[in-house]
């Protein structure tokens, strides 16, 4: 296929602090995309390990690097706002690269080469690896785009995730200039909710391709979150948000009610588990995002219920048992 002469422009970014184990990386892979007409900015927050220093020696040999360094630190999300800020005014189109995770060659190139197929796409998504699981699957293969509404109901009824993290996406550009902020600061997981509202008016365009990967390191930006299994909770979230909105009556309330079962089961496995203070610092955090108050008896009664099964089911007792011992010992 011969390839467009002036194919459309893409801001690509990089919000980074400390990231210097992982940042090189990062910026090879896209600085090895097979479409070339993009701006790539990086975004120091201030660095003090060697992550400055990395992006410098890039800035330096390429000229479509953009490199801003902060005057003062900012928090994470802020931080990204303000990369999404400096935009250039010409770019079709606005792809965020995390710092510990990076892009497959043809990554730009296939998300454009969809989203100039139907003006209507606002986020472009695609299958991702996170590690070695596959990310972003539910969509079938013979749609390249769908509205966004029933992206976000294919979402919240099917339990499927097209929007992954930052990584995997790619917003056509306006809509990134025309939100100020564009991620909305004291959310708890704000680029979830920025793919929401943008499905109430746009299309969902996907690549059935892998075209990115998310880093599985425990001190990662993802990995991080997912020691706190987050998803329960998120889910919560969206629909209490969203759900009202995409959804019939009667899907919220089936729905809903299933989800805070499972999570108040999840919490109530966890107070058996004795999970740390961080984990539940998560948790409440988040049951504060949703203005609601912290289910303290309906987790010490799921956690006795569970404890009751157990004591009262010896074969499910030894199973578990037979399980932490193999874990024990696959650790030692």
């Amino acid at each position: 296929m011969k390839k467009e002469e002036n194919p459309p422009f893409v801001s690509v970014v990089t919000p980074f602090f400390n990231s210097d184990e992982y940042l090189e990386r990062c910026i090879e892979s896209v600085l090895r995309q097979s479409h070339t007409n993009f701006e790539y900015l990086l975004i120091d927050n201030c660095s003090t390990d060697r992550s400055l220093a990395i992006a410098e020696r890039y800035a330096t040999s390429d000229s479509r690097i953009r490199l801003v360094r902060a005057t003062e630190f900012r928090g994470q999300v802020e931080n990204y706002n303000y990369g999404l800020s400096l935009i250039a005014d010409s770019s079709c189109y606005c792809k965020l690269v995390q710092a510990d995770d990076w892009i497959f060659p043809e990554c730009l190139e296939a998300m454009v080469t969809v989203a100039e197929l139907d003006s209507r796409i606002g986020i472009v998504g695609a299958y991702s690896l996170w590690g070695k699981s596959l990310q972003g699957a539910g969509l079938p293969v013979d749609e390249w785009h769908v509205p966004g509404r029933s992206a976000a109901r294919m979402q919240m009824l099917d339990r499927v995730f097209f929007t992954g993290s930052p990584t995997t996406i790619m917003y056509r550009a306006d809509l990134v200039r025309g939100r100020r902020p564009f991620y909305e600061l004291g959310r708890y997981h704000e680029d979830t909710e920025v793919a929401y509202e943008i499905f109430r008016t746009q299309y969902l365009g996907f690549v059935h391709q892998v075209l990115s990967y998310m880093s599985v390191d425990p001190e990662s930006i993802m990995g991080k979150r997912r020691s706190y299994s987050p998803h329960l909770l998120d889910r919560l979230i969206i629909l209490e948000r969203y759900g009202r909105e995409f959804l019939s009556t009667a899907e919220f309330a089936d729905e809903h009610r299933r989800s805070e079962l499972e999570l108040i089961r999840f919490l109530g496995h966890s107070f058996l588990h004795r999970r740390e203070p961080e984990f539940w610092r998560y948790q409440k955090q988040g049951f504060a995002n949703m203005g609601r108050a912290w289910p303290r008896a309906k987790i010490l009664a799921s956690a006795l219920n569970q404890a009751l099964d157990l004591v009262l089911n010896p074969k499910f007792l030894f199973d578990s048992v037979l399980r932490k011992l193999g874990r024990i010992l696959k650790r030692s």
